[in-house]
């Protein structure tokens, strides 16, 4: 074997180190920026919608999906070019890490959704108990007057006997 194909095999080998060592910092860093666990579960607002706003909020995943997917982009490379010798748990965690962003990003639609629905029901209802009070006052006048009315009446009853 010539000192050239040597070298080339020493580079291929060089290369594919490094570019484990790319998925595995760009693995690191997505990891780093998911949100910790407390911080979606224990959350303080006044109200409902600030609950919901702050774990909307914590369910930020920043650059954790750049990070992903320069990970994927790396492993990726590296599995064509058959660059890893071993690269079950590169895939392992992979597939994991995307398992867990692809529910945080659908419950942080999920509670946007829900956020973004709570004002107006809050409205709708608002609406429907002041119609409700309005009715019961109008009932409470008409019935006052139902019996003022009958009261004359019985009272006009009484003068003509």
């Amino acid at each position: 074997m010539s000192q050239s194909a040597l070298d080339d095999d020493e580079l291929f080998g060089e290369a594919a180190s490094e570019m484990r060592a790319d998925v595995e910092k760009h693995l690191d860093a997505a990891r780093a920026e998911l949100p910790a666990p407390e911080a979606i579960w224990d959350v303080e607002a006044e109200n409902t919608l600030g609950v919901l706003n702050a774990l909307r909020g914590a369910l930020d995943v920043g650059d954790a999906e750049q990070h992903l997917r320069d990970a994927r982009k790396w492993y990726t490379m590296g599995q064509r070019a058959d660059a890893f010798e071993d690269a079950e748990d590169l895939e392992e965690d992979l597939e994991s890490l995307t398992e867990v962003m692809e529910e945080i990003v659908a419950a942080r639609e999920q509670v946007g959704d829900l956020a973004s629905t709570i004002p107006p029901l809050r409205g709708q209802l608002e609406d429907l108990h002041e119609e409700s009070e309005a009715t019961d006052d109008e009932s409470d006048a008409d019935e006052e007057a139902d019996a003022e009315d009958a009261e004359a009446d019985d009272a006009d009853e009484e003068d003509e006997e």
